[in-house]
């Protein structure tokens, strides 16, 4: 049956939800998501996403319920909202699938897999220095890079100064520097250096 026949005055309702009546709100929903549920169905294929959007629709309709009064065909007012969500959602997962596509190629690019290579092999450098220094600098240099902890709640943690903790890892980065360079890495990954503190 068309949604449309139901809802004898949509105007009316339309007015009545402008003005915040959740009672007629609730009235048009019910009379319109069947229908509408089924022609986003048909566009998206997908019944858990057309769900979504007749959802996000609806939530919209009321957001900006105080334009309603202006609408002259409701219903094709709503339907058109619907409609652009769902070839929104096409267009989106268009580009993601070609974003997916081309990430796929990259990463059979030799010159992409050396890098990964090169990254890969200069962690684990840095994972042996770390594991070379004293048992504080460890402490404080994992605290700050791997947990991403602040000197403060270095400091907290550790009952030390916070002039104490940025002393300690000063000195173990410069461990690590110094370990990295007598392997021939001479430039430092970016996350090494990085001010944290």
């Amino acid at each position: 049956m068309d949604a449309r026949a139901q809802l004898p005055d949509e105007h009316l309702l339309f007015a009545q939800i402008a003005e915040g009546n959740e009672a007629a709100f609730r009235k048009v929903f019910h009379c319109y998501m069947p229908s509408f549920y089924a022609m986003i169905v048909q566009v998206t294929k997908s019944g858990p996403v057309a769900e979504d959007i007749i959802q996000e629709t609806f939530l919209r309709l009321w957001i900006n319920r105080d334009k309603l009064k202006e609408i002259r065909n409701p219903r094709a007012w709503i339907l058109r909202i619907a409609y652009l969500q769902a070839f929104t959602f096409l267009r989106d997962q268009s580009i993601h699938h070609k974003a997916v596509a081309r990430l796929a190629a990259e990463e059979t690019n030799p010159a992409d897999t050396e890098l990964l290579m090169a990254f890969k092999h200069t962690e684990a450098l840095i994972k042996k220095a770390v594991e070379e220094l004293p048992p504080q600098q460890k402490k404080v240099y994992r605290f700050s890079r791997e947990n991403g902890y602040k000197t403060e709640e270095i400091a907290r943690t550790m009952g030390l100064s916070e002039q104490s903790v940025k002393n300690t890892l000063v000195r173990a980065l410069r461990f690590i520097r110094e370990y990295l360079e007598k392997a021939g890495h001479a430039l430092l990954l970016l996350f090494l250096i990085m001010d944290r503190y």
